[in-house]
């Protein structure tokens, strides 16, 4: 199967397979891409997820774009970014047109609140899966838990905790070359 139509079809099953946005997308796309595929391997699949959250837009399609770039150049981007974004188009323009009649229906209220746990899990397991990949230990767990109760409890704003954390770092990287 020639590559353009095969990483279309990919990323159009990752679109059209997984519910809860871009964090949810993360497994389907790494067995796709580093476990079937093998386009990727793991370490460049986790800076994928760093670079891809780093620019602005859509997750799930950022990350298409850039394996569809690494693939292809331009073409395949374009490719990729389309097999993400056509399920959900699709899925939407049916919603609009045939189903609006009903969006108070309890039953379908229903089917929604009980895909909810479903896609909790969905984004739980990339967070493990990447926390084993980037060597992350329990002594590490403590930044990014004291980082969310901050924002969570304090309603401490993100913005500042990503000035700290730079400031932060900086400072031990230089503490670390003057030893």
């Amino acid at each position: 199967m020639n590559l353009y139509l095969n990483s279309f079809l990919t990323f159009f099953k990752v679109g059209a397979f997984t519910l809860g946005g871009g964090y949810a997308m993360i497994p389907l796309i790494e067995r796709e891409v580093v476990d079937k595929k093998q386009w990727l391997d793991r370490t460049s699949f986790l800076d994928l997820i760093a670079v891809a959250q780093s620019v602005p837009g859509i997750f799930a399609v950022n990350m298409a774009i850039f394996v569809g770039y690494r693939l292809k150049g331009v073409k395949g981007s374009i490719v990729t970014a389309l097999g993400t974004i056509l399920p959900s188009f699709i899925t939407i323009l049916a919603i609009a047109i045939f189903l609006y009649g009903f969006k108070d229906n309890e039953v379908v209220m229903n089917v929604f609140k009980g895909i909810r746990p479903a896609v909790v899990a969905l984004i739980a397991v990339p967070v493990l899966t990447t926390a084993k990949t980037a060597g992350i230990t329990y002594k590490t767990m403590v930044i990014p838990v004291v980082t969310a109760l901050f924002i969570w409890l304090l309603n401490v704003s993100p913005v500042y905790i990503v000035i700290v954390a730079i400031i932060a770092g900086v400072g031990y990287q230089l503490y670390k070359q003057k030893r």
